[in-house]
């Protein structure tokens, strides 16, 4: 049995990274593996590339190093825990892409030793586990139970969020034996201040697809009645202040330009093609994917009506997909951006956390947030609510379309 109590995490994301700094102040040797060696070497130099983790944190935590895939191989070896946080994005036609945990899968197959215990934290539909991972897995030869153990845990993190540390969230875990659950037990139990087991990777899964399902749902649905309230000449903001105040069976949803980010828009569409595999199909699902999809319209729709007929000058803020985050992942700002710039509009944006971003392989730079950039645009349209904006500055534009109902706070 291995005692080394050094652990390896593949993938240096926006799950990745934090855990592994976690995994380091708990007192472990933490080697962090990525692909990307632009990262890689802007963690030696003691530079964050995420916004939730600082400069600090990563100069601090002497437990923890950086290193590329394939120059780490010998240190992974020594490794009595595995964690697995590659991303798992949706393709062109919204189906699972599994490129990422594939080709971890097959790193690990020809790399593993006997004695490690994987732990898989990447989003994926019920069934991924045990149905692509493990027989990657078992072409190593090792008998998973024995040789190797087998985990899954869905990540919970939410960027950007302060109230909540990584390791107060509860932890929901499985194993693919009772003896891999109880691996990772015993490991995660001394990381996060609570674990939850559940019987099988298959729930786990299920559990992560199933909290974003909740908010598609839910964060749809108020921007479908938002809409319809605006025809109906009824204030939602004051609606949706006045129903919060009811102290029980009520959580409030507020309006957007619609869903962006890893999860919410990627999650419930995972459930909706392992649905289709068998022959089955959500229709509240694929509804409120469809109103999500629709607010890019509803969005442009609400600048043209602000605009005169030679008026084209269009000022965002905002093209991350939540606030104070650097994350552009299935941003809404993304197809209302490129919505209007085909409508023949001219489009600057502003965001203090993302320089500069790719559309039709076009980069579009940040413009600085001045006087004259305000006082210029035709309209100034609020896709993204950033607390370091000036937004008293904003409110000098002469006309405004707020989709976040930031002006009103």
């Amino acid at each position: 049995m291995m005692k080394t109590k050094k652990v390896a995490v593949l993938g240096l994301g926006y799950v990745g990274l934090p855990l592994a700094l976690l995994v380091a102040k708990k007192g472990f040797d933490v080697i962090g593996l990525d692909v990307d060696r632009s990262k890689v070497n802007l963690l030696h130099q003691g530079k964050s590339y995420i916004p939730d983790v600082s400069n600090e944190e990563i100069k601090r935590e002497k437990k923890f190093k950086a290193q590329c895939l394939q120059d780490g191989i010998e240190e992974f070896k020594q490794c009595e825990y595995v964690i697995v946080t590659v991303p798992t994005p949706i393709n062109d036609q919204h189906e699972p892409d599994l490129t990422a945990m594939i080709k971890a899968s097959e790193f690990l197959q020809k790399e593993m030793v006997a004695g490690q215990t994987v732990i898989y934290e990447s989003s994926t539909y019920p069934g991924t586990l045990e149905e692509i991972v493990l027989p990657i897995l078992l072409k190593s030869k090792l008998q998973v139970g024995s040789d190797f153990y087998l985990a899954y845990s869905p990540e919970r993190v939410d960027p950007a969020n302060t109230h909540y540390h990584i390791e107060q969230i509860p932890k929901v875990i499985s194993g693919y034996t009772e003896s891999c659950l109880q691996k990772i037990s015993e490991f995660y139990g001394s990381i996060f201040q609570k674990v939850v087991p559940v019987s099988s990777p298959n729930v786990a899964e299920m559990c992560k697809l199933f909290e974003n399902i909740q908010r598609l749902v839910n964060i749809s649905l108020v921007n479908e009645t938002n809409v319809l309230c605006e025809q109906l000449n009824i204030d939602f903001y004051e609606v949706l202040e006045a129903a919060a105040t009811k102290p029980f069976g009520f959580t409030p949803y507020y309006p957007g330009p619609g869903i962006g980010g890893h999860c919410i828009p990627v999650d419930p569409l995972y459930f909706v093609w392992k649905l289709k595999q068998v022959g089955l199909k959500s229709e509240l699902i694929q509804a409120a994917h469809e109103i999500n999809e629709q607010m890019t319209e509803h969005v442009v729709t609400l600048v043209e009506k602000q605009l005169d007929k030679n008026e084209k000058n269009v000022l965002v803020i905002g093209i991350a997909y939540k606030r104070d985050v650097n994350d552009v992942r299935e941003s809404p700002a993304l197809p209302i951006c490129n919505e209007l710039i085909t409508r023949g509009y001219n489009l600057s944006y502003h965001d203090p956390y993302i320089d500069t971003f790719t559309l039709n392989g076009c980069n579009i730079q940040s413009v600085e947030l001045t006087k004259q950039a305000v006082q210029t645009a035709n309209v100034v349209l609020i896709l993204t609510d950033h607390q370091n904006i000036d937004w008293s500055l904003v409110k000098t534009a002469a006309k405004i379309v707020d989709t976040r109902g930031v002006l009103r706070r």
